[in-house]
């Protein structure tokens, strides 16, 4: 019987990693490998193990996940990645995708869909939901495009990333150090977003972005 597929969890909840741990454990082919809550966490285990594939949130404790998904692209490329998360599906199943990762799975379906995900990744498939996968066919029929809609989805991953923070009350500057960016970098990624979803105050970008967040990041 060939030896159980190494899995690493990396999610800065750990009510979540113990639920996923466990549904991962409940299986004899797969196995939990390690865990980590925060980007720098991840990137030290991970310098030191060599799982079969990594299980990544998109929001997590000193920076983000799709940051994260590139810089474990760069340390390993033969490392596949599965994004967990509980953005909309339709949205950030791209932008992960494009980040290097191998999958996308909502965090509302925590069971035996996950399971299939991680075997579909690990045996060299790209895993997304068939509504998903039916939701982008459907946009890109109708000609749509990350570069030409005219709503958030037309904000780049990191002006995305900057807008989410927006929307949990993030200043400037704790902006900033969560991204490792300057403040100076920052506040041209506000003025961008604001040019790009046509707003005109600092206080309309706070207004929209509180607005976005609470919506669960969809517009």
């Amino acid at each position: 019987m060939p030896s159980p597929r190494k899995i690493f969890i990396v999610d800065d909840h750990p009510l979540l990693r113990r639920g996923l741990s466990a549904l991962i454990d409940s299986v004899p082919d797969l196995v939990v490998a390690g865990e980590a809550g925060t980007v720098a966490a991840a990137l030290e285990a991970l310098g030191k193990s060599q799982p079969d594939l990594v299980v990544v949130d998109l929001v997590l404790d000193g920076g983000d996940g799709l940051d994260l998904l590139q810089q474990i692209k760069a340390l390993n490329p033969a490392i596949p990645t599965l994004v967990l998360s509980m953005h909309d599906e339709a949205r950030y199943a791209v932008r992960s995708l494009r980040a290097g990762a191998n999958g996308y799975v909502h965090k509302g379906r925590l069971d035996a869909t996950v399971l299939i995900a991680i075997r579909k990744v690990l045996a060299g498939e790209t895993y997304m939901s068939r509504q998903v996968q039916a939701q982008l066919a459907a946009r890109y029929v109708n000609g749509w495009t990350l570069d030409t809609d005219a709503s958030v989805d037309a904000l780049t991953d990191r002006q995305l990333q900057v807008f989410r923070l927006i929307g949990q009350g993030r200043t400037t500057r704790q902006i900033a150090a969560t991204l490792s960016l300057s403040i100076k970098t920052v506040e041209s990624h506000r003025e961008n977003i604001k040019h790009k979803l046509t707003i005109e105050t600092s206080a309309e970008l706070a207004r929209r972005a509180v607005h976005w967040v609470a919506k669960g990041g969809n517009w």
